[in-house]
């Protein structure tokens, strides 16, 4: 009787594929099986998941979007198929318990972990290494690691590099939570961190260094304010003192290559445009190969790891991460230049405009620009008004986060995250909006911004018209008693 094949996704590292029911199973080129291990010789690194240097480099001389579809890419370790017949994407491996055929498997895997593949659950697996590889490859790191969110990826990345009596300059836009866990976590173990205005000149953060000043966080453009930085000066003058920098890439994945800058560690908020769909929460470390182990270790020890379905959705939306970025870049830029020919809007925070003050710099920096952008109304429009053009929005949600396939708007208090150089409200400037440009037609969107806008009018007019009634009817009052 013919033997059946074997459907199931193989163990990591089985490099040959068998039936079932077969006669004893052929020496296996893996972890120290079969001859290898009686030779008590250690196993060839050939299978992807038993290298942990050199994974984004495989597609360097390719382009962007060959990058985002060929990163990661293992058809061949997929699949059992006696014939070689794979499929396109990874199995999701569920898995906490990793077993060994033998001793020497299991001696080899001790002997470096979490660098020798398949350990342990939480310290990876095939699908979670695929997505790691594909990140690697897109923003020209030497390898990755992937986090349960984009938090606990800012978190290890800087843990890696810190330790009681340190010091870490951050830029006073970072994003909140991150600001949290400087302040609220790493200073409670004695770690300082001094902020920086993201305008800052590069001599100015400079002289903010210490002797003990071990890492240089940079975020470019800001998500809440959008100002760019001098990313590959601020490098050199970092690494010339001794310090790491790391930055948050979360805006330009693809379009800013942060390791042609000098940037030691790229962090990106995988829940946003990789993920793409607003259904998951993750966060992937890109790093130099210098860093890898420190920042692998530093993963480990906190035990951040991402469920294997939230790592098969982030690579699935990475795929088409190229085709969406540009369709959320032409949205972006429909929206900011009809928002800034509006009277209502006394500035558009947009780095791919011309408007923009640091936008030479931006253009020097990045490829292009995602849908992510903000907004200042002019001074004069009272709160309750505001609300009520928000809540009738259609199209536009209002939430937090950004980088899925739905248009958001969000009502922003800038200064509410800084300690610094405090964003300038008053005067002429009202209040700020934050948009994100999604995937439907541009001419809605427009539509629904025109209506809201109407809306903004009306009750504008109607609450003064209501404050005059009011104060006529208290002057009528006053008078009558008198």
């Amino acid at each position: 009787m013919a033997a059946a094949f074997v459907a199931c996704p193989p163990a990591a590292g089985i490099a040959t594929r068998r039936l079932a029911a077969a006669a004893p199973a052929p020496d296996r080129p893996y972890k120290g099986g079969g001859a290898a291990a009686a030779a008590g010789q250690p196993p060839l690194p050939t299978h992807s998941s038993l290298r942990s240097t050199g994974k984004g480099s495989e597609w360097a001389a390719y382009g962007p979007n060959t990058k985002v579809i060929k990163g990661g890419h293992h058809p061949e370790e997929w699949s059992t198929d006696p014939l070689g017949r794979s499929v396109v994407n990874p199995p999701v491996y569920h898995a906490s318990t990793v077993t060994f055929p033998n001793v020497a498997a299991l001696r080899y895997a001790a002997s470096d972990w979490p660098f020798t593949g398949m350990w342990y659950g939480r310290h990876g697996n095939p699908t979670t290494w695929a997505l790691e590889e594909a990140f690697a490859t897109i923003e020209g790191g030497d390898n990755a690691c992937v986090t349960g969110s984009g938090v606990a990826a800012v978190n290890a990345a800087l843990l890696a590099f810190l330790e009681t009596g340190d010091h870490v300059l951050m830029t006073d836009a970072v994003y909140d939570p991150s600001r949290g866990f400087c302040d609220k976590f790493l200073g409670r173990f004695g770690v300082e961190t001094t902020y920086y205005s993201p305008t800052s000149s590069v001599e100015e953060v400079a002289a903010l260094f210490r002797d003990n000043t071990k890492v240089l966080f940079v975020e470019s453009p800001a998500s809440l304010s959008f100002e760019v930085m001098d990313v590959p000066a601020l490098a050199t003058m970092a690494h010339a003192k001794g310090a790491k920098v790391i930055i948050d890439n979360t805006w330009g994945p693809m379009f800013l290559q942060p390791f042609d800058l000098g940037v030691d560690v790229s962090i990106n908020a995988a829940t946003k445009y990789i993920g793409g769909h607003s259904d998951l929460m993750l966060g992937l470390i890109a790093t130099t190969r210098e860093c890898y182990r420190a920042v692998k270790s530093s993963v480990a020890e906190l035990g951040c790891p991402p469920g294997s379905d939230d790592c098969y959705l982030a690579l699935r939306g990475l795929r088409t991460l190229g085709v969406r970025l540009r369709a959320h870049e032409v949205a972006g830029y429909t929206l900011a230049r009809w928002l800034e020919a509006r009277p209502e809007v006394a500035r558009i925070m947009h780095p791919g405009l011309e408007s923009h003050p640091q936008h030479e710099l931006w253009k020097a920096q990045f490829s292009g620009a995602c849908g992510l952008f903000g907004l200042q109304l002019v001074a004069g429009f009272p709160q309750a008004a505001l609300d009520e053009m928000l809540d009738g929005m259609k199209l536009f949600s209002m939430g937090f986060s950004w980088g899925g396939y739905e248009s958001l708007i969000l009502q922003n208090a800038i200064n509410s995250a800084r300690s610094v150089k405090y964003w300038e409200y008053g005067g002429e400037l009202g209040q700020t909006l934050r948009i994100h440009a999604g995937l439907e037609d541009a001419e809605d969107l427009l539509a629904d911004l025109e209506a809201g806008f109407a809306r903004l009018h009306a009750a504008t007019a109607r609450i003064a018209a209501e404050e005059r009634a009011a104060a006529e009817a208290s002057t009528t009052a006053a008078t009558s008693e008198t």
